[in-house]
């Protein structure tokens, strides 16, 4: 239904507004870019056509409209940071290639232990360490099924024994929630981790030249994963679901079988154990690597990137059979649609700025000076986690960037004072199952109703409601810098 409308909806508010008078002190760019906008947003959020194809439009109507010339437009596709993301996509599928990513998961379950507290605990910290540089939908897709296989033995032990079988549904439900949330948290670690955060970088290189490196992003980002997912544990076992004390005796038993069935580490595995570290490494000491180059500032996190992604295709296992660790065939499978929609959001910001719409809001909101920035800040978290809910988190990012980022210079402060817990609450999708492709894989799983998902839910979105302003103002405002009341250089 939703669907439908917004498929007559998007086009008639389209033609409206290229109808109408622009508002006074609007260009008519700037009004056809609102047009444009309008229609984009329509159809981002109901879903009416696939998402990466709304992410297009702006090839056919910024030219069409003049509002930029193709080549300018489609520029914004090829973003370095686009390729930053791919770079990470084609390791994390090599990860998946060779099983990599299930061997790191099962030790980290071992390692927690296996009364049922500590087991979603264990599944929780698996699936988010993993999140924060696999796909999170990849990751769900994986965890599930161990989670399943897990909690369906603890509930014939349970009948074996004599017990109610019933005792083992609070550890069925939270093993399954815990997995969809934690991919998630996890994702939020990395500015690879989950594509709001990927969007938040790439609007704000391309539209101000700011860069935001892998490793500064680590230092506030697995400070707030690392509180929130402890917090989201906490509120499931003790809070949301409580569990019974249950010592689940067979769980070590299958995480060993599992281990066991995949033998020792594969010369595939092995490799790309050793470039997935090279990579993460590469991110972190960038500054100090770029410095034996000709220009170091040629040398950004995308480089980095793409550079391990290669070295997985040269890397051979058996030169006669020309099996190398990463071939075409598994880079296929990259989600094309994701950096398609990228770029859309970069094109989108692109129009903004060349249009004149974006100075436009910025005049617009000098309604809210004299506001406390905590507000301003609660109030974007608050509209933007439930928002979320019922649209896709990156599309959302790509909606808001520009707008955000006009409404903190038209107070005179520093947009990432809202840019960044927005793209942070973007990823706090919790309540439904059409949120996020993790709360969707464990709710197909038959074992999560909505009700269910719905409660437990929305107690993490009040908790990242009260965690994001937090970090902002312990973490993101140290780190980067910021001054509060200065608009910086950069964004003038």
């Amino acid at each position: 239904m939703r669907q439908r409308v917004g498929l007559f909806v998007g086009p008639l508010v389209f033609i409206v507004v290229l109808f109408l008078p622009a508002p006074g002190g609007m260009s008519i760019e700037a009004w056809r870019m609102a047009a444009v906008a309008s229609l984009m947003a329509i159809w981002w959020i109901s879903e009416a056509i696939p998402i990466p194809v709304t992410s297009l439009l702006p090839i056919v109507l910024f030219p069409t409209l003049g509002i930029l010339p193709t080549p300018a437009t489609t520029l914004a596709y090829g973003n370095h940071l686009i390729f930053l993301f791919m770079g990470g996509f084609i390791i994390a599928l090599a990860m998946q290639r060779w099983n990599l990513h299930r061997r790191i998961a099962l030790h980290i379950i071992k390692v927690t232990g296996f009364s049922a507290g500590r087991l979603v605990l264990g599944f929780m910290l698996a699936t988010a360490i993993l999140s924060a540089f696999v796909s999170n939908t990849a990751t769900a897709v994986m965890m599930m099924p161990i989670g399943i296989a897990v909690t369906m033995q603890v509930s014939a032990d349970l009948t074996r024994e004599g017990h109610d079988a019933k005792k083992s549904e609070p550890l069925f439900l939270n093993l399954m929630l815990g997995i969809a949330y934690a991919a998630s948290i996890g994702g939020m670690a990395t500015l690879i981790g989950t594509p709001p955060n990927t969007v938040l970088a790439s609007y704000l290189s391309k539209s101000f030249g700011y860069e935001i490196t892998f490793a500064k992003w680590l230092a506030v980002g697995i400070p707030f994963t690392g509180v929130f997912l402890p917090l989201c544990w906490l509120w499931l076992t003790r809070i949301a679901n409580p569990m019974a004390k249950l010592e689940v005796a067979d769980a070590e038993k299958i995480v060993n079988d599992e281990l066991q069935q995949m033998g020792k580490m594969s010369s595939g595995e092995r490799w790309t154990a050793i470039v997935f570290a090279l990579t993460g490494l590469a991110w972190i000491f960038r500054p100090t690597i770029a410095a034996i180059f000709p220009e170091p500032s040629f040398v950004k996190d995308s480089t980095i990137a793409i550079g391990g992604a290669v070295l997985l295709f040269l890397i051979p296992l058996n030169l006669r059979k020309r099996i190398f660790v990463m071939n075409w065939e598994w880079a296929a499978k990259l989600p094309w649609g994701v950096l398609i929609l990228f770029g859309g959001g970069l094109a989108l910001a692109e129009g903004f700025d060349a249009s004149g719409l974006a100075v436009w809001v910025v005049d617009q909101v000098q309604i809210l000076e004299g506001m406390p920035m905590i507000f301003i800040v609660i109030g974007v978290t608050t509209l933007v986690v439930f928002l979320t809910e019922l649209t896709s988190n990156t599309a959302t990012s790509a909606m808001l960037m520009p707008v955000l980022a006009g409404t903190a210079i038209g107070l005179g402060e520093n947009p990432l004072l809202l840019l960044a817990p927005a793209a942070l609450a973007a990823s706090c999708a919790f309540m439904l199952p059409v949120a996020t492709p993790p709360n969707a894989i464990v709710f197909g799983s038959g074992h999560v109703t909505i009700p269910q998902m719905a409660r437990s839910g929305f107690g993490l979105n009040v908790i990242g409601l009260f965690l994001i302003p937090l970090v902002l103002y312990l973490l993101f405002i140290p780190i980067f810098g910021i001054v509060l009341g200065e608009l910086p250089a950069w964004a003038r």
